[in-house]
């Protein structure tokens, strides 16, 4: 793993020299050609010691990494550091798969795994990553094809509204309480946290208050995680349809007051386990448009409130009198909206009427 690191940030370190001091752009062909060079030097034979995938892997993360870059998907590519663990990939000509058992390239042991789930008896391993987290846990991932049986058809349909107090509001009137899994680990993360910042740089007793500050992340993260795939995966099987409204968490964090909150909640992981495991089993998932007025909006009469502030948790309407909650009555909204989507293909955004489309053309830019 540590040989996989170096060769990455060496390939970074080269191809960012290459651009800002010549403006050349460096590819995955000249980064190979460099990790043979580098293997000839008396300082680095030992990367010839371990197996040459895992550096070649890394070499084409990191291509895969500029081109993110390049298409504006993603920031510059990062060096990778010792204490955030790491990883090594292995494909098929780098492992050997027998009796249920891993054996690694120039390693006669097979790996001491203690299995998570047992592998299906037909599937193959097509790859196999060895990863370390930063609290210091081994894990191996092995990529296999597995045929996943469709579920039956339900007659349910449900509509879902993301919310903090209530992690998510359903249609029919339910409610599931926000875990809130940050807070509940707040204090310990602080005390970790504080005794990190006290220890001298360099020494063991900060690397081991590091580790303990780690342990508590990935508390949060398997907690979190937990919740959120057994709460997935019985929306998934309960329900034919599921809408949601397609939110944009990013832009949302930029309320400093709610980013903690929005943040802790992992909308963005919620609706993305609902949607591929709507594609694994045959249920139908539609995103509604983040501007429909889910929660102004009458579920009733249709009529549609100027404003309803966040405090406002249960409102009349003023044309029909309906009594609404506000996180129910926007998850049948969004319900109404998937369905008219989904079988149709309607457009669910307001529309502006005539005389202020008119007036924004009217209107002179600012100097």
């Amino acid at each position: 793993m540590g040989c996989a690191r170096l060769v990455y940030n060496r390939a970074l370190a080269a191809r960012t020299e290459a651009w800002y001091e010549r403006q050349e752009r460096v590819g995955y062909a000249e980064t190979s050609t460099m990790l043979t060079n580098w293997k000839k030097q008396e300082d680095l034979q030992f990367l010839s010691e371990v197996s040459c995938v895992p550096l070649q892997q890394g070499l084409r993360h990191l291509q895969t990494a500029f081109t993110n870059f390049f298409a504006g998907r993603a920031k510059y590519p990062n060096f990778k550091k010792k204490h955030h663990g790491g990883n090594a990939e292995f494909t098929k000509s780098a492992f050997k798969w027998k009796d249920g058992k891993v054996f690694l390239a120039k390693s006669t042991q097979p790996l001491d795994i203690r299995w998570s789930r047992q592998l299906p008896a037909y599937a193959i391993p097509s790859t196999v990553t060895v990863k370390l987290s930063p609290s210091g846990r081994w894990t191996v991932s092995l990529l296999v094809d597995v045929e996943i049986e469709t579920l039956p058809k339900s007659l349910n349909q449900i509509g879902v509204d993301l919310g903090i107090t209530s992690l998510i509001a359903l249609s029919n009137g339910e409610k599931i309480a926000n875990p809130k899994t940050f807070k509940a680990k707040r204090r310990k993360l602080r005390q970790a946290q504080k005794a990190l910042s006290r220890k001298v740089k360099g020494s063991n007793n900060r690397h081991k208050a590091r580790l303990k500050v780690a342990k508590v992340y990935a508390e949060i993260s398997d907690t979190r995680n937990d919740f959120l795939h057994k709460l997935t995966t019985r929306l998934v099987r309960e329900n034919q349809l599921i809408a949601v409204e397609d939110l944009s968490v990013k832009n949302m964090l930029k309320n400093h007051k709610l980013a903690l909150s929005i943040s802790d909640a992992a909308w963005g992981e919620l609706t993305r386990q609902l949607e591929y495991k709507c594609d694994w089993y045959g249920r139908t998932f539609v995103k509604i448009d983040r501007w429909f007025p889910s929660s102004k909006r009458c579920g009733h009469c249709g009529h549609i409130v100027d404003k309803l502030p966040l405090s406002v948790r249960e409102w009349d309407c003023p044309k029909c009198g309906t009594h609404h909650d506000r996180d129910v009555n926007a998850a049948k909204n969004i319900l109404t909206a998937g369905l008219a989507v989904n079988v149709c293909g309607a457009t669910v955004r307001p529309e502006q009427s005539k005389s202020v489309k008119a007036g924004a053309m009217k209107q002179k830019p600012k100097s």
